[in-house]
């Protein structure tokens, strides 16, 4: 019996430190907190219409391009060449000019990336602060994002806080929005408390 003890006492060490130690987490869809915000539906909206309005000042601008290279075929070869040089010279600035507006605009840390980081930011800023608050109220050591994630293959539901994140920001979860990825939903829509 004393042999039985003293081989199983290094076992129920290890059994007890490991339990001592064990690590709670949780997880998050920030895509379905995101989609339960009217803020962030607000900037996105801000957004979309940021860049149509963007997208149709460049389409006028082509247009002015388009119109300037119709032009320079039509009369080009009635022109003495030294006009027929400035044309193609302003053509071609012009062309630059819209390109060069086009890239400003919507390339990657352009005029819309900044337009979003200034109206998204707070936004994140304020979920991640509420993340951070509840995990650090029931003793969360990580919290994972699972929204687009191809690492996290499953959740069990109830470690899923994003409808707590919701309710902690002030609204409720719409019916049945997280229902195909296994977190809970709340058939009370998405209203302000």
């Amino acid at each position: 019996m004393r042999k039985l003890f003293h081989a199983l006492l290094p076992i129920v060490l290890v059994a007890i430190t490991t339990v001592g130690y064990a690590q709670k987490y949780a997880c998050v869809n920030t895509e379905y907190i995101l989609s339960n915000l009217p803020d962030y539906k607000q900037a996105q909206t801000q957004l979309d219409k940021i860049a149509t309005q963007w997208q149709k000042e460049l389409e006028a601008l082509y247009q002015e391009v388009d119109k300037l290279n119709q032009n320079y075929q039509q009369e080009g070869y009635l022109l003495p060449e030294a006009l027929k040089n400035k044309r193609q010279q302003e053509l071609k600035a012009k062309e630059s000019e819209v390109k060069s507006l086009q890239r400003k605009r919507f390339a990657p840390g352009g005029d819309l990336d900044k337009k979003r980081e200034e109206l998204m930011k707070p936004i994140q800023d304020k979920i991640y602060n509420t993340i951070e608050r509840i995990a650090n109220e029931r003793g969360y050591s990580f919290v994972m994002d699972k929204a687009g994630s191809a690492t996290v293959l499953y959740v069990n539901p109830k470690y899923d806080i994003s409808d707590q994140v919701l309710e902690l920001l002030g609204y409720k979860a719409n019916a049945g929005a997280a229902a195909s990825d296994g977190s809970k939903s709340n058939s009370k829509g998405n209203n302000k408390k």
